[in-house]
C-alpha cells in the first residue's frame, strides 16, 4: 500500500456510466465495468470513496429550464443519487465487497445518515463508502458534493472517470485539433471555464489543496492504473 501514488481516494462516478448504451436507468453490463474497476483498486489497499451522479435517473438543472422550481427538481436529482448509490452498493456486495451508503437526506430505512466520524471509521474498517444525496442542499452538484466529502474524509485526490481520457482545450469528439493537457492549475480550470467540474467545485479544492484526477473510465484497470500513478491522465493541483 506504500507504493501507491494515491492511498485514499474518492472517485466521482457519472449516472450516465451507469447507464451504458441505455437513454437512461441502468444497464447490467455497464454497473459491472464500473465495479471492476472499484475491486480493482480496492484490493490494492486503497481506501475508496464513493460520490455518484444522478444524470441518468433525473437532472435537477434540465428540469428546471423546463419549468421545473429548482429547489424540488435538485431534491429530485439528490434522490436520485441515492437510487444509483443502492445499485451500487448492491452490485459490489453482490461480489463480495463490503460497503456501506451514507445520505445527505436521512432516510434510515436505507442507508445511515451522513456523519464525519462514522464515515471515517468505516473507511479503516475496509469498507466502501458510498456518499449519496450531494451536500443535502439545492442548488449545488454532485462535482461540490464530491469535493466537500474528499476534503472532509482527508483524501489524497478525488478521482474523475469521464469518456475521454483527461481534460482537453476542447471538445475532441468535436474538434480534432483539441489540446490534451497533462496537468493544469485550478486557476486555469476557472479563467478558460473547461468545465471539468462546476466552479464552486473547483474552488472548494483549490481553497483546500485537493488534487482533482480526470482520466476515461471506459479504459480497462484505468482506475487500478491511476492509483499507481501510470497510464493518461490530467491532474489538477
Amino acid at each position: 500500500m506504500s507504493s501507491l501514488e494515491f492511498k485514499r481516494i474518492l472517485f466521482k462516478v457519472s449516472g450516465e456510466a451507469l447507464m451504458g448504451v441505455k437513454d437512461s436507468g441502468h444497464d447490467p453490463e455497464a454497473i459491472d465495468k464500473v465495479c471492476k474497476q472499484i475491486i480493482e483498486a480496492h484490493k490494492l489497499g486503497c481506501e475508496i470513496c464513493l460520490v455518484v451522479g444522478g444524470g441518468n435517473i433525473f437532472r435537477g438543472i434540465s428540469h428546471n429550464a423546463m419549468g421545473m422550481e429548482r429547489v424540488s427538481a435538485d431534491y429530485m436529482g439528490m434522490l436520485a443519487t441515492c437510487i444509483n448509490g443502492l445499485a451500487l452498493q448492491s452490485a459490489l456486495e453482490t461480489r463480495g465487497f463490503e460497503t456501506r451508503m451514507l445520505s445527505a437526506i436521512a432516510m434510515d430505512t436505507v442507508c445511515e445518515p451522513y456523519i464525519k466520524r462514522r464515515a471515517a471509521r468505516h473507511l479503516k474498517k475496509g469498507r466502501i463508502v458510498i456518499f449519496a444525496a450531494g451536500t443535502g442542499n439545492p442548488f449545488f452538484t454532485t462535482d461540490t458534493a464530491a469535493v466537500l466529502r474528499a476534503v472532509e474524509m482527508s483524501c489524497d485526490a478525488i478521482l474523475k472517470g469521464t469518456q475521454v481520457d483527461g481534460v482537453y482545450s476542447s471538445d475532441p469528439k468535436k474538434d480534432k485539433n483539441a489540446i490534451r493537457y497533462q496537468s493544469l492549475k485550478y486557476i486555469d480550470v476557472i479563467k478558460q471555464d473547461l468545465r471539468v467540474m462546476d466552479q464552486t467545485a473547483i474552488a472548494l479544492a483549490k481553497d483546500n489543496n485537493l488534487p482533482i484526477v480526470v482520466f476515461s473510465i471506459s479504459q480497462d484497470s484505468a482506475l487500478k492504473n491511476v492509483i499507481n500513478g501510470d497510464g493518461k491522465f490530467t491532474i489538477i493541483n
